[in-house]
């Protein structure tokens, strides 16, 4: 696997532990950098949580590379809100909450998950939604130099981005509807969601290589950490390097083994331990 920087998804890695000790967990497994998904109950948390999570990290001595904004209830299965019709207050106020805990962290990517689609409301008017709010959040993060994340997502079957010209084709809609000024909007490339759905990865990543904001990997079959299935993450990761991507790589994968990091010599965990050598 090529020396890249590396940032582990504390929401799904360290699950064993309660979730505002798994920065401080990541850290004495080697790495300085971590990233969340929305990491509170609500899409409005208290001050209180917001400050014991931003002590979490601060305090662990990492770095925030990435965070979701809210995505309802990940756990029953919803995938997102930012499409949602009637949850656009609550979308826009943890774009605010993730805003300010980037200004007290130095994030400068955002994930905003689309959401499934809803028997509800109509296609257009989900559609008119996500771009609503994505224009309000690429204001938002404009403001702090940081982009707004787009991906792709497999295992939803009612989830409507699963290739990346899917997430590509939003990023688009959003630039003309905003007339140019939302273009802090980029790809999220995860290859394991982007494989199982099919995507020609390759061919992907070559495509869209300008507009590839943040990476993460997964291994398939099982979502299992690198060399657990077969696909050829480090020739995916050689290609994008190849491209001129420098950008932080989320592990973003099921543990599956006691140590779920074994795969990665230490050495190439940290980006000061890389620096050093």
């Amino acid at each position: 696997m090529p020396a890249s920087p590396y940032t582990v998804n504390c929401s799904i890695l360290l699950t064993e532990l309660p979730l505002l000790q798994r920065p401080e967990a990541a850290r004495a497994a080697g790495f300085d950098a971590v990233e969340f998904w929305w990491p509170f109950a609500e899409a409005t948390p208290s001050d209180r949580e917001v400050d014991e999570f931003v002590s979490a990290i601060s305090d662990a001595g990492v770095q925030l590379t990435g965070l979701n904004f809210a995505a309802g209830d990940m756990p029953g299965g919803e995938r997102g809100i930012l499409s949602h019709p009637g949850r656009s207050a609550d979308f826009r106020a943890s774009v605010d909450i993730a805003v300010e805990i980037a200004k007290r962290l130095g994030t400068k990517a955002f994930n905003a998950l689309y959401g499934n689609r809803r028997d509800d409301a109509g296609v257009d008017e989900q559609d008119a939604a996500a771009v609503e709010n994505l224009i309000y959040a690429s204001e938002a993060t404009r403001a702090i130099d940081a982009v707004v994340l787009i991906e792709p997502v497999s295992g939803s079957p009612l989830y409507p981005l699963k290739l990346a010209a899917d997430a590509v084709a939003v990023i688009d809609r959003v630039a003309a509807q905003s007339d140019g000024t939302a273009n802090n909007l980029r790809l999220l490339a995860d290859v394991y969601h982007m494989s199982v759905n099919g995507d020609d990865v390759p061919a992907a990543l070559e495509g869209h290589a300008d507009l590839i904001g943040h990476v993460q990997i997964a291994d398939a079959p099982g979502r299992g950490e690198p060399g657990t299935g077969s696909l050829p993450l480090a020739g995916y990761l050689e290609q994008l390097a190849g491209y001129g991507y420098r950008g932080y790589v989320g592990l973003e994968y099921k543990a599956s083994r006691e140590d779920p990091f074994d795969w990665l010599p230490l050495e190439h965990r940290s980006v000061h331990a890389r620096a050093d050598r």
